[in-house]
């Protein structure tokens, strides 16, 4: 099963938004959003940028 984003409203009304993998698991999350069409913006903004983000360690 592929991963799948969810958008939601966070108990204050804010909109938010979670990846989630194929199992269930949540891997990442977005910021609170006043307004819907922000949180749709954010997660066009993971999907546009994630795929070829670079990996830096800073362990």
């Amino acid at each position: 099963m592929a991963g799948k984003f969810e958008l939601y409203k966070d108990k204050s009304g804010q909109f938010r938004f979670r990846l989630k993998a194929g199992n269930g698991e949540i891997i990442a999350t977005g910021e609170s959003y006043p307004a819907k069409a922000s949180a749709q913006k954010g997660i066009d903004s993971v999907k546009r940028n994630a795929g070829d983000a670079e990996v830096v360690d800073l362990t």
